[in-house]
């Protein structure tokens, strides 16, 4: 979900040696390549061939704890945050006034939501049970609160609303009262205020895999505009006019700190992904700190561009890419062929299912998808195809 509009070539350039220069000057590739492993990272997991048969790592977790499939979605809006700061942040210093970057950041909020309606209504368009929140529409919200509490405030305010957020998220769940319930607080899966305001307020648009609430409910979403200002914190560091290696043991030692505190925590709020707790939101950005530390360390520090080029084809039309994987898999599932089988099943069982276990058939259909994906990605990228919104 790239922000910036900084020429391709500037981003692929060749391996240089490390800067002091900021990154309001000169694009992180480093960026570009986080944004494309999350999102490659997301096709897979969405994509399982059979998904009765997928390893464990690239399912969500039940309920409380976390997998690597968990990370994803918070890594998104993270890099959302990040690339707010380092666009804007160019544009404010340009000149730009914060009420003309705010129009067109509504504009862009209002752009996703609509994609993230269209990912949900494809192919069938049932209004009557649309589901009205989802990924695209919790990315669009968050980014929309978040920048415009970063154009209306300083570093000190953003952090003040990082931590009244989770704090009052914590709050909310921990003594608001759930009609029915004899005591508050609580967090098991049908018991938790969020699942009832999902009941209550948005009825038959809810998940249509959960019907009753929805894991990117509307309680919840408060957490998730905190993961997007813990991203802003992270741009914030990379703006610094400071050399590009403290820049990085800065990300490094935040992520750390975060990871502690969201541990910390969750013994009084347990990570937990589907409910976006406070102690996950904290845990997810420390994660998102110190993978990015990684990247840029290894690529912007010591110049590994060529060999995450794959990555950064995938990051910079991440939005298109998405788009495309969603709705494919849609037009595979509602077309079916002889015999009743869909589309998707029947490219499973008659490729895939015959070459390996049901484990690694499933895995192996997910890789050749994603695989697919980014040869769409690559041949963007060579026609100089890059899509914005």
């Amino acid at each position: 979900m790239s922000e910036t509009s900084t020429p391709i070539s500037e981003a692929l350039e060749v391996p240089s040696p490390p800067t002091t220069e900021t990154p309001s000057l000169r694009r992180l590739v480093s960026l570009d390549a986080f944004r494309g492993a999350t999102l490659a990272l997301m096709v897979l997991v969405n994509n399982a061939g059979d998904g009765g048969h997928v390893y464990a790592p690239l399912r969500h977790a039940e309920w409380h704890g976390w997998t690597p499939t968990d990370v994803v979605f918070p890594s998104f809006l993270w890099i959302v945050g990040v690339a707010t700061t380092l666009s804007l942040g160019k544009k404010i210093a340009a000149g730009v006034s914060r009420a003309q970057l705010f129009s067109q950041v509504f504009k862009r909020a209002l752009i996703l939501y609509g994609l993230g309606l269209l990912v949900y209504a494809f192919p069938h368009f049932n209004f009557s049970t649309l589901r009205l929140l989802g990924v695209l529409q919790r990315i669009a919200i968050c980014y929309l609160i978040a920048t415009a509490i970063y154009l209306a405030s300083g570093i000190r305010a953003q952090i003040a609303w990082i931590m009244g957020l989770l704090f009052g998220y914590w709050l909310i769940m921990q003594f608001a009262p759930v009609p029915g319930l004899a005591v508050a607080g609580q967090y098991d899966l049908e018991n938790n205020f969020a699942h009832y305001v999902d009941r209550l307020v948005l009825g038959a648009h809810n998940y249509q895999s959960t019907k009753t609430w929805d894991p990117e409910g509307l309680v919840s979403t408060l957490p998730a505009i905190a993961t997007a200002l813990l991203g802003i914190m992270a741009g914030h560091i990379m703006a610094a006019k400071r050399h590009l290696s403290e820049r990085t043991m800065w990300l490094f030692a935040v992520g750390n700190l975060l990871i502690a505190a969201g541990l910390l925590c969750n013994i009084w709020m347990p990570i937990n992904k589907k409910l976006w707790t406070s102690s996950f939101a904290l845990f997810m950005g420390g994660l998102d700190f110190v993978i990015f530390a990684m990247f840029v360390f290894l690529i912007d520090g010591l110049g590994y561009k060529r060999v995450a080029k794959p990555l950064v084809i995938m990051g910079m039309n991440a939005i298109t890419v998405y788009m495309i994987s969603e709705l494919l898999d849609e037009i595979f599932s509602a077309v079916h062929v002889a015999g009743g089988i869909s589309l998707r099943g029947w490219i499973y069982q008659m490729l895939f299912a015959p070459l390996a276990s049901a484990f690694n058939a499933s895995l192996l259909y997910a890789m050749t998808y994603t695989f697919l994906m980014f040869a769409i990605a690559f041949v963007m990228h060579r026609r100089g195809w890059f899509v914005r919104i």
